[in-house]
């Protein structure tokens, strides 16, 4: 690595651990990128580029996994919306769903035993949501592949 590519990372670096310090904050785009000392949309480039995810998403996603633990200690889903900084329960239902595989409300009502026998810290990484890959982009990549 080049120290201009070094240093873009360490930039990106720095947005991305205020994402991760203040989830619940709002945050933009523009706000992220002033972080990191470059245009938005630069830094959107080059965030997707390093992470695999645009900023929104990855932002969403530690918002998801924080209002997950919420969950399961106990918090309403309006609460747990709440806390984490979404400001629209339904936008915040629908992602949740989307990374979690089901609705929050239902996440909540389940039970939860091995996360509670977890450190906190394996319990994170072990609950971690995933974005989902859409099959028509997984048969494109296989086709281009093949």
């Amino acid at each position: 690595m080049t120290p201009d590519e070094l240093a873009n990372l360490a930039h990106l670096r720095r947005a991305r651990d205020l994402m991760d310090r203040e989830y619940a904050r709002p945050l933009d785009v523009p706000a992220m990128a002033r972080h990191a000392l470059m245009s938005p949309a630069h830094f959107s480039r080059r965030f997707r580029a390093a992470y695999g995810e645009t900023p929104y998403a990855y932002l969403m996603t530690r918002r998801i996994e924080r209002a997950m633990a919420l969950l399961r200690a106990g918090a309403s889903v309006t609460d747990a919306c709440m806390a984490v900084g979404c400001t629209s329960l339904g936008s915040f239902s629908s992602r949740f769903t989307e990374l979690v595989g089901e609705t929050p409300s239902a996440y909540r009502s389940r039970e939860h035993p091995a996360v509670a026998a977890m450190p906190p810290c394996v319990a994170m990484l072990q609950t971690r949501p995933a974005r989902k890959i859409p099959s028509r982009i997984q048969e494109a990549a296989a086709a281009a592949g093949a």
